[in-house]
């Protein structure tokens, strides 16, 4: 039942519900009001006092209109809505105060300071401080603080918002940040001064209202103006993250996070934020031709007619769609591949999903059913290390009261959870129990990865993870690791066989996929961006672009077709990867029935209507599978390495660094002898 409420904002009266914070209402009025401490996605703090409001009738001192609900307003004397003024003579004393109070400490960096150009401290000083200040004693210092390598400290520009240390609490789940101290002496510090542990650390530079925290990897680089802003998607994962890539010539110089709210809200992970230096290392920006066992540099004329030989003389051609490719180029390898009698296959890992049955592999459910999930089942999964925001999601949900449970390898999730085994035996008791009324409405989620999926009896633990589904009235998520795999599976991009069918082929046409072993014998053509295991393995090297350069659509894990947009160009002689195809398949003399990128996708969404429909989620009918019988093998997690899990990741410094600190920080101590 709504408590809706009337109040009156600078002469405007509105209507809200009465839980809301006066801040909350004022925008739902137009009004803006400054803040540093308040964030709508973190507990309330009140303790930067810049978002103070003076309440008509109430007691005569402005009040932090984050920290007061409506409902705490007394009406008027004839029972009128309670008035609220923001822009009154005492609420701009009061900032102008508070401001003066602010700066007192603050030094004067911002020539030198990253944050320069997108700093709040800035804006709002200029917006509601007053023209001078009243303090000339000596200011004072705080000495700065070691978060690790991705996160630079200048402590002495800190208000003690305390942003950061609720969002590694709260949404991070690490305990290690807090404010020590009272008045002058209180200062943001970490637990006996430990580097963070957290894959998700990156947000705190975004939330962090001045120059406190800032990018360390990007430090000193650029400033904002000078940079060009694309929105684009993000590959790391497959939860699809809606980011903005901001470039400075050709060169990629960050990544930051975009709100929406149906997918990653406003974070994103550590890999996602910082992989941008994985783009400018290892790159392939030639073709290569294997002659007498090595590699040398050729025009594309050479490489395109060597790729049209060996595929039109193919009796067994197979293409492999890697997972940081987009739909376009898995369509367009498809249809090349096939015209020319062969067969492609997108489930590198020998995940057993299964083809043309979407709601088994793309689920059933939203992202955002996270937030309102009672019980939540884990088959087989680490979401930690194989989608991090999600499982930010999920820990908001078990800190709203959530039941968490986990079928598959014990591991730390930052949350607690009730582990009910690591075998099929354990998922089959789950099963088993399904049939109770106790146990019915046991979990209002089913989330299984791809871990799960990998071994033989894979099609097993799925239709497993549906029946507990449906026994339990739950929606079904499954977890994808690459960012390519529903929406090849989407185009069809699949072969009886699997793997198996693929490596007894003549001629392969590896796109992007780097994580797979070719056998010798088989004729191998690259196309990718990155010289990693993929190119080493190829007779011809095609050089495409990588996530950055080209536009291109991908499908998120819960079935979310996302437009990501080119931010800068493909370096060398490399281009993007449909038109490679099609130039491929107009060598071979059977051209592709498209020349341009609108064409293709015209050709595509004919063939995949709900393409067309961007950012919209399509309802999945749900086709149970056969349970085949489980086996005995105890659940792997899909993600050994977080940071090393694609060629842009593996070929990044900064990548390479955060992987050996982590195995270093998990390794077992030895005792002093």
């Amino acid at each position: 039942m709504s408590d809706l409420k009337k109040i009156n904002i600078d002469g405007t009266e509105i209507e809200v519900d009465g839980a809301m914070t006066l801040i909350q209402a004022c925008e739902q009025a137009g009004v803006e009001i400054p803040r540093f401490c308040y964030h709508e996605r973190l507990s309330i703090a009140g303790n930067c006092r810049m978002c103070l409001v003076e309440v008509v009738g109430g007691p005569p001192k402005p009040a932090a209109s984050c920290a007061m609900q409506v409902r705490d307003l007394r009406p008027g004397p004839e029972g009128q809505a309670p008035v609220v003024k923001t822009n009154s003579p005492m609420v701009k004393k009061a900032r102008e105060g508070v401001m003066e109070f602010l700066l007192i400490n603050h030094p004067l960096d911002c020539p030198i300071c990253d944050q320069g150009g997108e700093c709040d401290l800035q804006d709002q000083a200029m917006a509601y401080g007053a023209s001078g200040s009243r303090f000339n004693e000596a200011k004072r210092a705080v000495d700065e603080l070691d978060l690790g390598p991705l996160v630079g400290t200048a402590m002495t520009r800190c208000i003690s918002c305390t942003r950061c240390v609720r969002f590694t609490s709260e949404i991070a789940g690490i305990m290690v940040m807090g404010q020590t101290g009272r008045g002058e002496d209180a200062e943001i510090t970490t637990y006996l001064s430990e580097t963070l542990d957290s894959n998700l650390q990156g947000n705190i530079i975004d939330l962090c209202p001045v120059g406190a925290l800032t990018s360390r990897p990007y430090a000193f680089t650029a400033r904002p103006w000078e940079l060009t802003k694309t929105e684009s998607i993000d590959v790391m994962d497959a939860l699809g993250s809606n980011i903005r890539i901001d470039t400075k010539g050709r060169e990629v110089m960050r990544i930051q996070p975009r709100n929406h709210d149906g997918v990653n809200e406003e974070w994103i992970s550590d890999k996602t934020r910082f992989v941008w230096d994985g783009l400018r290392r290892q790159r392939l920006d030639t073709p290569y031709i294997r002659e007498n066992g090595k590699l040398r540099p050729a025009s594309w004329g050479e490489a395109l007619a060597k790729c049209a030989e060996a595929l039109k003389g193919s009796e067994k051609p197979a293409g492999l769609v890697g997972d940081l490719a987009p739909v376009e180029a898995a369509f367009a390898l498809k249809q090349l591949i096939e015209g020319a009698g062969g067969v492609v296959e997108c489930r590198t890992d020998n995940s057993k999903l299964p083809a043309g049955n979407r709601g088994a592999y793309a689920g059933t459910a939203l992202i955002e059913d996270i937030d309102h999930a009672e019980r939540i089942l884990l088959i087989g999964t680490d979401p930690r290390n194989e989608s991090p925001v999600l499982n930010a999601r999920i820990r908001q949900a078990w800190s709203r009261g959530a039941d968490i449970a986990l079928v598959g390898q014990q591991v730390d999730l930052t949350y607690e959870y009730a582990h009910v085994g690591n075998d099929r035996v354990a998922l089959q008791g789950v099963v088993d129990m399904g049939g109770s009324d106790e146990i019915r409405g046991l979990a209002s989620l089913v989330i299984v990865g791809q871990g799960a999926l990998t071994e033989a009896d894979g099609a097993a633990v799925l239709a497993a993870a549906q029946e507990i589904a449906k026994n339990t009235d739950s929606g079904l998520i499954v977890l994808h690791t690459a960012a390519s795999r529903v929406g090849a599976m989407d185009v069809g991009a699949t072969c009886d066989g699997a793997m198996n069918t693929v490596n007894n082929a003549d001629v392969i046409y590896n796109l992007g996929a780097d994580e797979v072993d070719i056998k010798q014998g088989p004729f191998v053509i690259y196309q990718g961006s990155h010289g990693d295991r993929g190119a080493h393995r190829a007779d011809v090297i095609l050089p495409g672009a990588a996530y950055t350069e080209e536009s291109g659509l991908f499908v998120n894990t819960e079935g979310r077709p996302q437009m990501a947009l080119r931010a800068g160009f493909a370096p060398g002689e490399a281009k993007e990867n449909w038109a490679i195809l099609r130039a491929v398949s107009g060598e071979m003399g059977a051209a592709l029935s498209y020349d341009t990128l609108e064409q293709l996708r015209a050709v595509l969404v004919a063939n995949v209507p709900h393409l067309a429909g961007i950012d919209v989620v399509p309802q999945n009918e749900v086709t149970p599978l056969r349970q085949g019988k489980l086996g005995k093998a105890t659940f792997r997690n899909s993600v050994s390495d977080f940071y090393l899990t694609n060629p842009i990741c593996r070929a990044s410094e900064l990548m390479a660094e955060l992987s050996a600190n982590a195995r270093a920080r998990h390794a077992g101590k030895l005792a002093a002898e």
